[in-house]
């Protein structure tokens, strides 16, 4: 199955509304990181401002429930709230559809609605919903992706729980399918404790057989890794010498590790102030052209709330941004849509099958193998 990008279909600025729409207004913020009244709350779709009359600017790098700045040079900025200095102008208007100079466009990468019945089974995705298609559009799409774009994933630790998983997503990451990852302290501590002890929290990773102190591994290496100082010298040193944080570090791929109140240890690398781990996993969802979710519902969510659904490309195109949500329930792949992710799709299985499934079809092998 050959990929290619969908058509962006651009607003007709020459058509009623938008032809007799005024300019956009803007306000200078009088209090640090307090936007002024009736500001515009930025959306995941492409957003175009009037800055002057039949010039229509589209918003690049954006994010969701975020304020558009002017900057001094005329360019439009997207900026959260708390980021605001005194001074900024900001644009104003509530209304979407010309009337206060902002167009937000939903129809950007519209396809012809399918042709269906009024009445018909099985419209909703369930964990009885066949996913083959899913698949091999999948691979289409991260084939084209690993030359072309940025391949964010975001991971729980339950990626890193099974042998056959850990080792696929390793794969992944030296085949050159991940770009950038965004996870919390428990997926390095579970795939560190693998590396080191072939268990993950106190389980081995292929039999699922508790071994003796089990309760103590996770803790042991979060405490060699604090002793080496850091991930990079845990690696350097030779004390972690496989997995998943192993082969990012091997590819100096990108990765943000944002703290919780529920953490041990943490990893010398985990950010443990909410604002500064939102602002790094800013940085790469902004460059994001794929996102892959896997078992974390509440990273997947946050994630997806800061991924537009477009990209602007140096060249001036305009793409979509692909975003899978991977779960075993329907309520997380609802979550995310109802949370205003509109571009993510799902695919309802356990990670560890996901992730074998992935790699075995992105390496050309689609055959169930069995483990010794």
């Amino acid at each position: 199955m050959a990929f290619a990008l969908p058509v962006y279909h651009p607003p007709d600025f020459s058509k009623t509304p938008l032809k007799d729409a005024p300019m956009v207004t803007f306000a200078p913020v009088r209090e640090k990181g307090v936007a002024p009244e009736n500001y515009h709350a930025t959306t995941i779709f492409p957003e175009y401002f009037q800055l002057e009359k039949g010039r229509w600017v589209l918003l690049e790098n954006s994010r969701m429930d975020c304020v558009v700045v002017r900057a001094p040079d005329g360019s439009l900025r997207v900026k959260e709230f708390r980021h605001l200095q005194v001074g900024e102008q900001v644009a104003l208007g509530r209304g979407e559809n010309g009337e206060d100079g902002i167009y937000v466009h939903t129809e950007a990468f519209a396809q012809p609605p399918p042709v269906a019945e009024k009445f018909a089974f099985r419209t909703r995705l369930s964990r009885e919903t066949a996913f083959s298609i899913d698949y091999d559009e999948l691979y289409a799409l991260l084939s084209f992706e690993r030359d072309n774009g940025f391949i964010l994933w975001v991971a729980g630790p339950a990626a890193v729980f099974d042998r056959d998983s850990r080792n696929a997503l390793a794969s992944l990451i030296r085949r050159g399918y991940v770009h950038g990852l965004l996870a919390g302290n428990a997926l390095a501590v579970h795939d560190i404790e693998a590396a080191l002890f072939q268990t993950a929290l106190g389980q081995e990773i292929y039999s699922k057989r508790p071994v003796h102190l089990g309760h103590y591994k996770h803790l042991d290496a979060i405490n060699l890794v604090r002793r080496a100082g850091s991930l990079d010298r845990a690696m350097e040193t030779g004390l972690i010498q496989n997995g998943v944080m192993h082969a990012l570090w091997q590819q100096r791929i990108p990765y943000v590790l944002a703290g919780s109140i529920r953490d041990d240890g943490p990893l010398p690398e985990v950010v443990t102030d909410v604002m500064e781990a939102q602002d790094a996993m800013r940085a790469l969802a902004s460059r994001a052209t794929t996102v892959i979710a896997v078992a974390t519902q509440l990273h997947g969510i946050a994630a997806g709330n800061m991924t537009p659904m477009y990209q602007v490309l140096p060249e001036g195109q305009v793409r979509p941004v692909y975003f899978y949500m991977v779960d075993m329930t329907e309520f997380a792949a609802d979550k995310l849509a109802n949370r205003g992710s509109l571009a993510a799709r799902s695919i309802l299985t356990n990670a560890q099958d996901f992730l074998v499934i992935l790699e075995r079809g992105l390496s050309g092998g689609n055959t169930w193998r069995p483990g010794p």
